[in-house]
C-alpha cells in the first residue's frame, strides 16, 4: 500500500493561483461553492455561463464577473469546467475545445469524461484535477468558519511542468489547505466516487432507509417514529462515525444499540451484499454503467425523471418534510437556498 501523503497550506505555494487568471464553468453547487471561496482567496475569476441563464443571473447578484464560454476560455490560464457530467463533453466539443491554446491548464473535479474518454483534450494543454470532496454548498460553508473540505488533485497531463504545483495552490485557495490534500489519479478518483455514490453515499444509504422507514410504517409503527428511528438518527450516528471512526460510535452507543449492531446488521449487510456491490464496481471498471448514463441522459432521461419523481413522492418525504417544518432546525445555518446558491 502507498504512504499516505498528506499536503497542507504550509507544504503550498499558495500565492501561485494568484498568478493565473481563472474561468469556472458553470454555477452550480460546485462552481458555486469554488468560485466564491477562489474569489474570497484574492484569485483573478471569471466564470463562464450561458447568456442570461439562471445561473448568470445568480452569479451577477453575487457581483461576479460574468462572460461567455468560448469568452472565459478565451481569457484564462486555467479552465475549471465544473457543468454536469452530462454535457461536459458537448460543451467542450461546441465552446470550449475552440478556444484553448497550448499551455492552458483544462481541470476537473471529476474525471469521469476524461477517464471513459468523451472528452479528448488536444496536444499542449496540461489535464489536472481538484475534487473537493463535499458538495459544493459545504466547501463554501466550511471556507467561511475558516476551515476546509479535503481535496483529491490528480495529474493525467503535464505539459508545463508545474501542473501539480498549479492544482496544490488552486485547493489551497479554495480551503483544503487549511484540512488536508490527497493525490490520486483519474481512474483512482472516478471510480471509487462512482461506486461510493452507489453502494453507499447516495444509493446504499437512500434504498436502506426507505426500506427500513415502510419495513416500520407497513407494521403498523407511526410514519414519524419511523422517520425519527431510520432518516433523522442517521446524522447523529454519521457525525460520531465521521469524527472518531466506528469505534467511537460504538462507545457512544448504549450496549444494547452495540449488540444489536454486531448480531443484527450481518444479517442485513451479509455476503451477498458485497457480492451485488462487486457486480457494481465491475460495471464501473468496464465503462458499463458510464455508456448506461451517457445513453439515458443524451436521450432525453425519461428514466431518470421517473425515478427522480418517483423518490420526491414517496412517504418519507413528505413524513420528512412536514417534521423539519416544526422543529428548530427547519431553516437555521441552511446550505441551500435554491434561489441563490
Amino acid at each position: 500500500m502507498k504512504e499516505l501523503r498528506i499536503f497542507m497550506d504550509k507544504d503550498i505555494d499558495t500565492s501561485l493561483i494568484k498568478t493565473k487568471k481563472i474561468a469556472i464553468i458553470g454555477f452550480g453547487s460546485q462552481g458555486y461553492g469554488q468560485g466564491l471561496n477562489l474569489v474570497d482567496s484574492g484569485c483573478d475569476v471569471v466564470f463562464g455561463l450561458r447568456k442570461d441563464g439562471v445561473s448568470a443571473v445568480k452569479a451577477k447578484d453575487y457581483g461576479l464577473k460574468v462572460m461567455s464560454i468560448s469568452e472565459a476560455v478565451k481569457y484564462a490560464d486555467i479552465v475549471q469546467i465544473l457543468i454536469p457530467d452530462e454535457v461536459q463533453a458537448n460543451v467542450y466539443k461546441n465552446e470550449i475545445e475552440p478556444n484553448l491554446r497550448e499551455g492552458q491548464y483544462l481541470m476537473f473535479s471529476h474525471g469521469f469524461n476524461i477517464h471513459y474518454g468523451y472528452i479528448k483534450a488536444p496536444k499542449g494543454v496540461n489535464i489536472i484535477m481538484v475534487a473537493p470532496k463535499a458538495p459544493g454548498h459545504t466547501v463554501r460553508s466550511e471556507y467561511l468558519r475558516g476551515a476546509g473540505v479535503p481535496s483529491l488533485i490528480a495529474i493525467e497531463k503535464d505539459i508545463t511542468g508545474d501542473s501539480k504545483e498549479i492544482a496544490l495552490s488552486y485547493a489551497s485557495a479554495i480551503g483544503s489547505g487549511r484540512t488536508g490534500i490527497i493525490e490520486t489519479s483519474f481512474r483512482e478518483e472516478t471510480e471509487t466516487d462512482l461506486f461510493g455514490e452507489q453502494a453507499v453515499l447516495c444509493g446504499g444509504c437512500d434504498y436502506l432507509i426507505k426500506n427500513a422507514f415502510e419495513t416500520l410504517v407497513e407494521a403498523g409503527y407511526s410514519p414519524y417514529m419511523a422517520y425519527f428511528e431510520v432518516c433523522h438518527e442517521l446524522k447523529l450516528i454519521v457525525d460520531l462515525i465521521y469524527q472518531g471512526g466506528i469505534e467511537d460510535m460504538h462507545y457512544s452507543v448504549s450496549n444494547n444499540a452495540e449488540y444489536g449492531d454486531y448480531t443484527r446488521g450481518s444479517k442485513i449487510i451479509d455476503s451477498s451484499v458485497k457480492t451485488k456491490m462487486k457486480d457494481i464496481l465491475k460495471q464501473i471498471q468496464s465503462g458499463e454503467y458510464a455508456k448506461e448514463f451517457m445513453t439515458e441522459m443524451t436521450s432525453g432521461g425519461e428514466k431518470f425523471k421517473k425515478l427522480r419523481e418517483e423518490s420526491k413522492n414517496h412517504l418519507i418525504e413528505k413524513i420528512g418534510s412536514e417534521i423539519r417544518s416544526s422543529f428548530a432546525w427547519e431553516n437555521k445555518d441552511k446550505l441551500i437556498n435554491k434561489d441563490k446558491n
